[in-house]
């Protein structure tokens, strides 16, 4: 990581935990009190969620083009805009449809400015060199959770959730905007680019279906985890307060596997790492079955380890496949059904909790390894052979 990078690193690690904690992790902490705020149940503060997360899977192919064209300065600070606006109407959301709104508003945002729009930028950046700056951000943005939830938390105690909308708003204007806008690079000709460019072909061939499930297999599982781990750590035998414990490992798991990640594994192939991470949740998973409760904290680091390199391989592997060229609007082919999968994980995972119990890691684990069959499957290429 040279110092040429840092920098940028530290400019657009920063922006990403904004971006995350103020609207993926944003429900944990806000949807109890919105829905007694509004007299709803708060399955429709996370149904509304959802549906952001569906529309930032619909836009990615889209803002990924667009950050091929012109790179991610326009891009990304039009992120920090449409989330404040998001939470500006959150915050002053007294019914089902205004919720809805305002959701969707942040689901436009979450598409424009969270990890697939900031790999692009990277890649539009540094080319086949963007492994490294990858790696950088997450490595930075992993904390979005450790960062946010008490925040937000503490705004919830002391001002209200709305003023905590607003306040969260208000940091995307101070901070955020100012250090994307003047931070990024801007593509020179851009214009003259969006003028003469025709959307590029790219063939949804046996090697993008094999990726792109992976990710959708690996990612539903990360979807699944965020929202229902204590509960399936509770019927697996742990305590509350051995559920809640290995929850607060998760972080610090991911942030050292992408440590690792940036120091031993970067020699290897991306795909390499990819792989292994497929099998961490499993392992855990195995280490549960054998050790109940007790093990809790045990599953909670492999699975967070894990979690942490696939962040980073959904930016790092399609670029060393496929190369740079329209590597935003590839990533966003590719990434979509991931997205989607995510989103319906927790609804889907919450039906099968009640009738499975802690027996739902085995469906875990087996989507886990059926992302890592299809990594197994992607023939190995010399450099350059597949790209585009």
């Amino acid at each position: 990581m040279n110092g040429r990078q840092l920098p940028l690193i530290l400019a657009l690690g920063t922006t990403q935990t904004l971006a995350w904690a103020s609207s993926y992790y944003l429900p944990a902490i806000l949807a109890d009190p919105i829905a007694r705020d509004l007299g709803v149940s708060s399955n429709w503060i996370f149904a509304a969620f959802s549906a952001s997360l569906v529309i930032s899977a619909l836009l990615g192919p889209r803002v990924g083009r667009q950050i091929d064209l012109v790179g991610g300065r326009p891009v990304l600070s039009a992120s920090n805009l449409t989330l404040a606006g998001g939470l500006v109407l959150l915050g002053f959301t007294y019914s089902i449809p205004m919720l809805v709104a305002a959701w969707l508003l942040l689901g436009i945002g979450m598409g424009f400015g969270l990890y697939d729009a900031a790999f692009a930028a990277l890649g539009r950046i540094y080319g086949d060199a963007a492994r490294r700056p990858i790696t950088g951000i997450t490595l930075l943005a992993g904390f979005a959770s450790t960062v946010g939830w008490p925040l937000t938390a503490w705004g919830l105690e002391a001002i209200g959730w709305r003023n905590t909308c607003f306040a969260w708003a208000l940091a995307h204007i101070l901070i955020g905007l100012p250090i994307n806008f003047f931070m990024l690079p801007k593509v020179a000709g851009a214009k003259a680019t969006v003028a003469t460019s025709t959307k590029p072909h790219i063939p949804i061939d046996r090697t993008m279906v094999l990726l792109a499930f992976a990710f959708a297999a690996a990612w539903s599982v990360t979807g699944a985890m965020a929202a229902h781990l204590p509960r399936i750590l509770e019927s697996a035998g742990a305590t509350a307060l051995q559920a809640v414990a290995a929850g607060a490992l998760i972080g610090p798991a991911q942030v050292f596997a992408r440590v690792v990640e940036a120091s031993v594994l970067a020699r290897y192939h991306p795909l390499f790492s990819t792989k292994l991470a497929c099998v961490m949740h499993p392992i855990g998973a195995a280490i549960v079955a054998l050790g109940g409760g007790a093990a809790a904290s045990v599953f909670a680091i492999f699975h967070g380890a894990g979690n942490g390199v696939l962040t980073i391989a959904r930016g790092t592997l399609p670029l060393a496949i496929f190369g740079p060229q329209n590597y935003g609007y590839r990533l966003g082919i590719i990434g979509a059904p991931a997205r989607m999968a995510q989103a319906a994980a927790p609804l889907v995972f919450g039906l099968l909790i009640d009738i499975m119990g802690s027996s739902i890691l085995i469906v875990s684990s087996a989507l886990s390894l059926s992302a890592l069959l299809a990594l197994s499957l992607l023939r190995k290429q010399p450099p350059g052979t597949e790209r585009a």
